[in-house]
């Protein structure tokens, strides 16, 4: 059997180095995972790749919201694209929609372009697109690595199904990857109906604010933060072994 590969979403330093801890196989790196994501700090990328020994990808979103981008964000895009290459990161997770929700070729091909010699995976903007057959096509043919989905549904299980079509129709022209919702009780099953070979979870937890002085938090800024779990993470990677 070939053992399928854990992929951390990782939204700091701290998190990236538990996924690494737990036996992730690769790391997305990312800020705000509360909002889907979005590119993380150019000290956090380095001091990340610095210390971790697998694989690292960076999320590059300039923002929340939709995947629709002007042009001053594309050129942002490129330049933290070409910052993570500086840096010897092995790829990075970028993705972008036309007006009509359809793969945007062109930015994507800059994407690709500034990324030359690394990896690219295109992220859930797939899964908004209005025809996921033929935009998986697209992806393939402009060169991307893999494409992260839910198959259009909340979770990866609930979305079980399109994605197995996906994994089918892919072929092993690009990776499949199945993420959201991914859990240590489910992700033997979801590997079982989708045959993919390559999964995506989060695996954080809250953990509670290291502050002695415990002040009234009207301002909502007292809470502690959210941060990947060594302990899921590691039982993810037992339960696909």
């Amino acid at each position: 059997m070939i053992v399928a590969l854990l992929e951390i979403a990782a939204n700091s330093v701290a998190s990236a180095f538990a996924a690494q801890e737990g036996g992730a196989g690769r790391v997305e790196l990312c800020a705000c995972l509360e909002e889907g994501g979005v590119t993380p700090s150019h000290g956090t990328i380095a001091l990340a790749r610095e210390g971790l020994s697998i694989p690292l990808y960076v999320l590059i979103r300039p923002r929340a919201g939709d995947f629709l981008y002007e042009n001053a964000e594309i050129e942002a895009m490129l330049d933290d694209i070409a910052h993570c290459r500086d840096l010897g990161c092995e790829g990075v997770v970028v993705g972008a929609l036309t007006a009509e929700g359809e793969v945007d070729r062109e930015a994507c091909g800059l994407f690709l372009h500034a990324a030359e010699g690394m990896g690219v995976t295109f992220h859930r903007a797939f899964d908004l697109v209005p025809d996921r057959h033929e935009a998986l096509e697209a992806l393939i043919d402009l060169g991307f690595e893999r494409v992260l989905t839910s198959g259009g549904m909340p979770s990866a299980v609930a979305g079980a199904s399109a994605i197995a079509r996906l994994v089918s129709q892919a072929g092993g022209r690009i990776a499949v990857m199945p993420g959201a919702g991914i859990e240590p009780g489910n992700v033997v099953a979801l590997r079982e109906a989708t045959r993919a070979r390559e999964f995506h979870a989060s695996a954080k937890r809250r953990l509670p604010s290291a502050m002695r002085r415990v002040p009234g938090d009207a301002l909502g800024m007292g809470a502690g933060e959210t941060r990947t779990d060594v302990e899921t993470v590691r039982a993810l990677v037992t339960a696909l072994a």
